[in-house]
């Protein structure tokens, strides 16, 4: 670790935690350690004030009134949301980010923050809270937490405070206190002072994010609040956010106002070792019921993969699938999403697949050179799909990255994807070996393969069956554990592979891929590069010394 940057003391409650830190009577990953030096070098500013009587009245009101002594993470971004730049008025910390493990009191602290800062001892007129989530129970959560102290303490409060089941207002200060549910096409956020966004983990889209923020900012010191565990979408809003922050932690970005304090364990194997626990649940020290659960949890899951996957996920902060059933790790998915080299020129197969043309196609190119595999894609999907209104992934940002086109038409028209295999391979001069599409799509797609001059007739198209997929799965299982697949920065392909599953097919060892999320999430995209993975053996490579040949299937 580096040398801590301290050069002046900043407030007892900022200063304890960091020396905790450093000196290791707090256990902690290498994400907190960074985002001690970073608080370090954004506080050795001379120009940073910190408001300590602030930070005394926050934390006596909250105690009092909430009924709970705060831990020492608490105080600590207390003292963070009072760091003050003199020369301009402003926060130092526009937004702070807190991922931690489940069953840490997030939300407890969280209602606790809304409230004091609604208050005339924080100062600001005006100051309104949007706590906003994904589904309404959720965005309650704090906003109730509230509402019951103020009810429990009604009698000192009420001439303070209005209060009704969907609004909390100081009556001092004019700010109010609403929840709000992240469906960004009926909620506005433009008055909002300080937004809470409640389990990050569950936006797919930053849709109700932008708007919020849309006129975020007009008020003093205005902030965000992020507050989450892991969860299991997976390049969704968190996932973006989190990239982020690893950038601002290492140094990439020096110039944005958001502090992270990621709580999570620093190696998959840590989860099994309760000394680590305390890396992504830093309230454990004081819960020795959480402890219990953690303990009980780390028994059961050895018998219940639905426990394993929570208790990596969730309680240590390290995202998991099911084992038994995912296609391969996400860890793999990001290494398949480096850069694809020059390919022109070079032989390849071509993989289709759709379910129905209503709903979403795909195609695309697979290449082999020596042990490496290369996949390029493109889909389509019918804005009139019966799903499209269940799907939560940012569709419009693929149409206009180029790898999804959306279609505002009933059915796909089976030439689009013929013309942009011929586009394509007059483009780039591919090699094009064969087609491989099952049976059932075959049906549909003859006619327009026989205008670029594809037919079973000359044994340019594969069809692929059944036994084909399930036998060629050990092959997939191979490509992505020693991260031999390259796809490029496709989100797409992350998103349909990450809803693949393996379904055993009932002989010993064998299995077949269906989908986790029937509806709201697509395998197409997958799908189309498993039928083009069948005819792999078709693509001559030269494989480099001391590594085993992939079997080569022909049915």
């Amino acid at each position: 670790m580096k040398t801590p940057k301290r050069c002046r003391d900043y407030h007892p409650f900022i200063d304890q935690y960091i020396d905790g830190i450093y000196s290791g009577e707090i256990a902690s990953n290498k994400d907190i350690k960074a985002a001690m030096l970073l608080i370090e070098s954004k506080l050795n500013d001379d120009d940073v004030f910190i408001d300590a009587p602030k930070n005394e009245k926050a934390k006596e009101l909250i105690e009092r009134y909430f009924e709970i002594t705060l831990f020492d993470w608490e105080l600590f971004v207390i003292g963070l949301i009072h760091c003050y730049r003199k020369s301009t008025d402003t926060v130092v910390f526009r937004e702070i980010l807190i991922l931690m493990g489940r069953g840490n009191g997030k939300n407890g602290f969280i209602s606790g923050i809304a409230w004091y800062l609604s208050t005339h001892y924080h100062g600001v007129h005006g100051y309104n809270i949007d706590i906003i989530a994904n589904s309404e129970d959720q965005a309650k959560t704090s906003f109730d937490d509230i509402y019951e102290v103020l009810e429990e303490h009604w009698d000192k409060l009420q001439k303070f405070f209005y209060k009704s089941k969907v609004l909390i207002q100081n009556l001092r200060t004019k700010s109010y206190i609403k929840f709000n549910t992240s469906n960004a096409r009926t909620k506005d956020g433009k008055r909002s002072a300080c937004l809470i966004f409640d389990e990050e983990h569950e936006y797919q889209t930053e849709d109700s994010i932008k708007v919020f923020s849309s006129g975020f900012g007009k008020r003093k010191h205005s902030r965000k609040f992020k507050i989450t565990s892991q969860g299991y979408v997976r390049d969704g809003v968190l996932d973006m956010d989190l990239r982020l922050a690893e950038d601002i932690l290492n140094g990439t970005i020096t110039d944005l106002d958001i502090c992270p304090l990621l709580y999570r364990i620093d190696a998959e194997d840590e989860a099994l070792d309760p000394a680590c626990w305390h890396k992504a649940n830093p309230s454990l020290k004081y819960l020795p019921e959480l402890r219990k659960e953690l303990e009980s949890e780390l028994k059961e899951m050895k018998y219940k993969p639905g426990v394993m996957q929570d208790f990596y996920t969730k309680r240590m902060g390290w995202p998991v699938v099911d084992r038994e059933v995912a296609v391969t790790k996400w860890e793999n998915l990001m290494a398949a999403s480096r850069d694809v080299p020059n390919l022109d020129g070079r032989a390849c197969i071509v993989g289709i697949d759709y379910a129905m043309m209503s709903d979403m196609a795909s195609v695309g190119f697979w290449f082999r050179d020596g042990d490496q595999r290369y996949w390029i894609q493109h889909s389509w999907i019918c804005k009139s799909s019966k799903d499209w209104e269940l799907i939560r992934a940012p569709l419009k940002e693929w149409h206009e990255k180029g790898d999804l086109t959306i279609i505002d038409e009933t059915q796909i028209d089976p030439k689009l994807l013929t013309d942009w295999i011929e586009q394509q391979v007059k483009e780039h001069r591919y090699d094009v070996l064969k087609v491989a599409i099952d049976n059932a799509r075959l049906a549909l797609m003859r006619e327009s393969l026989e205008l670029i001059g594809f037919t079973t007739d000359v044994k340019r198209i594969w069809v692929v069956r059944p036994l084909g997929i399930v036998s060629v799965a050990p092959v997939i299982d191979y490509l992505f554990d020693k991260q031999l697949i390259a796809w490029g920065d496709t989100p797409l392909m992350r998103w349909a592979t990450n809803n693949t599953k393996k379904k055993p097919t009932g002989d010993v060892g064998n299995y077949k891929y269906d989908k986790i999320e029937k509806r709201s999430r697509k395998t197409d995209p997958f799908m189309a590069m498993a039928h083009a993975v069948v005819c792999d053996g078709e693509l001559e490579a030269a494989q480099p010394v001391d590594t085993p040949d992939l079997p080569c299937f022909t049915f």
